[in-house]
């Protein structure tokens, strides 16, 4: 079994028998998975990875990097099907898998999202292309957009954006004053679920689906924060609270997280 991905290939390997003193015994999968790095060195490869074994067949995964890796480009991911299936306003597309398959995410049901990657490794990239999704997928009556971007130099092009609410945010101060709006938001519209007796934003939204009501309908909000150990190391304490209320309570009122950062440890990402 042969799949071909973006950046690997991977070799399906079905363990045959061996011979001994007249028995004939199955390769054990701990002798394959100690070949690794002979495999490696046979192929003139970086690295091999064997996933042993592969969930759902009786064969032992060998994952070789390609010579030269393929570009994963976003329209591809949002023609495909798997995206159509989804038929979700929230979702976004996460790339392609080792067998080249698109893979595709609901943040709904996510329902927050956490980017780590040292630098260069696609984190802004990554933020770019669920941006996109979501502004194809959405007008700006259904869908509104904050951004805070401590780097000054990655969201900022998304400034003009009519899904957006003001301008990306670059500096610290008042990227603490969004996450308490953020908070205080997410209470007012609790506050309106309870008068109209709705679990969630679904909910309260189909209750104002009349034609007469549609200005009652709340839209999604998407918070992108794209560096966050910045924002944790000058204001711990706000930040920390409001990241909390956030992250605990906000689902239902259709407020969603996508936090990126360089390495997700105790200081930046705390209990």
């Amino acid at each position: 079994h042969v799949e071909s991905g973006p950046t690997v290939t991977q070799f399906g390997v079905e363990p045959l028998y061996t011979e001994r003193a007249g028995q004939r015994r199955k390769v054990r999968v701990n002798r394959i998975v100690g070949l690794a790095n002979d495999l490696a060195l046979a192929l003139a490869a970086p690295a091999v990875r064997i996933e042993a074994p592969v969930p759902g067949r009786s064969v032992v995964g060998i994952e070789v990097p390609n010579g030269q890796t393929s570009v994963v480009r976003l329209r591809g991911l949002i023609e495909s099907p798997a995206f159509v299936r989804l038929n979700s306003p929230l979702g976004v597309g996460l790339g392609r898998n080792v067998a080249g398959d698109p893979v595709v995410a609901d943040l709904g049901k996510l329902p927050h999202l956490l980017i780590a990657g040292t630098t260069g490794s696609g984190k802004s990239v990554c933020i770019n292309a669920f941006i996109s999704c979501l502004v194809f997928n959405n007008t700006p009556e259904q869908l509104k957009l904050v951004m805070i971007d401590p780097k000054k130099v990655e969201l900022v092009r998304f400034n003009g954006l009519p899904h957006l609410i003001g301008n990306v945010e670059v500096d610290a101060d008042r990227a603490v004053g969004v996450l308490r709006w953020l908070t205080s938001e997410m209470d007012r519209r609790y506050e309106l679920f309870e008068s109209m007796s709705a679990r969630n934003i679904s909910i309260y939204n189909r209750k104002h689906s009349a034609a007469a009501k549609a200005h009652l309908r709340l839209p999604y909000i998407a918070v992108f924060i794209d560096e966050l150990a910045d924002l944790m190391h000058m204001y711990p304490g706000d930040v920390e609270r409001t990241l909390c209320r956030l992250a605990q309570m906000a689902r239902a009122t259709g407020i969603h997280l996508i936090v990126a950062t360089q390495r997700p440890s105790t200081d930046v990402i705390t209990g």
